[in-house]
């Protein structure tokens, strides 16, 4: 089958153009180092010739609810319009667990992107998973008070990128399939215990403090929306064991 990834430099997207070609499909990544520009659409008309399903696991970095519905309405506009030209059958697109409770901030550009996908004019998957083991790293450091590091309270169900792109890459395989049972990770914890636990795993001694954050988006990190719920289905990665890989991996 050939297959497109939109975003298939990043975290998931990486893991799932390896997959995908080691399962002997044929890949095409959609980014702007290989001439497409999801934004404007430049380069997506070309390179979806031939292709049968499209993988849209592209992001942003914004956490403005207005720019993140405008990122994701722009380019899942773009892709559904470029895949109906080119006769694509099947959109498979990554959102997350919990969204319809917590549509703010950067959830908000996922629940239009869902929107428009279930809209859309041909066959479609979507499917929600949990934030990723990666997050962790992501937020320590964000915020500072001089030796203190500030992260979210959040109860988190994290999951591995890889997971995640494993079954990205079976639902592409299934066809499509609507809306399928979520993927969480193999365990819950607070955000600020998983951030502690990797800094300590590269040296960094610093006090991690959880903060709980304002507003409905808040609260939804601190009460367990953002976990998955009855009938998910669960990565096989804990943390610590991504955790030992990624420092085997710097060593």
């Amino acid at each position: 089958m050939k297959i497109a990834v939109a975003g298939g430099t990043g975290a998931v997207g990486a893991h799932v153009v390896e997959l995908a070609r080691e399962a002997g499909h044929e890949v095409v990544v959609l980014s702007r180092g290989t001439g497409v520009d999801l934004v404007e659409g430049t380069g997506l008309a070309a390179a979806l010739a031939g292709v049968e399903a499209v993988v849209d696991v592209a992001s942003t970095f914004t956490l403005d609810a207005e720019e993140s519905r405008a990122f994701f309405g722009t380019t899942t506009r773009r892709l559904l319009e470029a895949e109906a030209a080119a006769g694509t059958c099947h959109h498979l697109a990554l959102s997350i667990v919990g969204i319809d409770d917590a549509p703010h901030g950067y959830y908000a550009g996922k629940v239009l992107q869902e929107e428009l996908v279930a809209a859309g004019p041909g066959p479609w998957t979507v499917l929600r998973a949990t934030q990723f083991h990666e997050f962790a790293g992501q937020v320590h450091g964000q915020t500072t008070v001089g030796p203190l590091v500030l992260v979210p309270r959040m109860r988190s169900e994290t999951v591995a990128a890889r997971d995640v792109a494993a079954r990205l890459v079976e639902l592409v395989e299934a066809g499509p399939s609507g809306r399928v049972a979520d993927l969480g990770g193999p365990e819950t914890a607070w955000m600020a215990d998983l951030s502690r636990a990797w800094a300590r795993a590269r040296g960094d001694e610093r006090r991690v403090l959880g903060v709980p954050l304002p507003g409905r988006l808040g609260k939804a990190m601190r009460d367990g929306t953002l976990v998955s719920g009855v009938g998910a289905d669960h990565g096989t990665t804990t943390f610590e064991q991504w955790l030992e890989g990624q420092v085997v991996e710097r060593a």
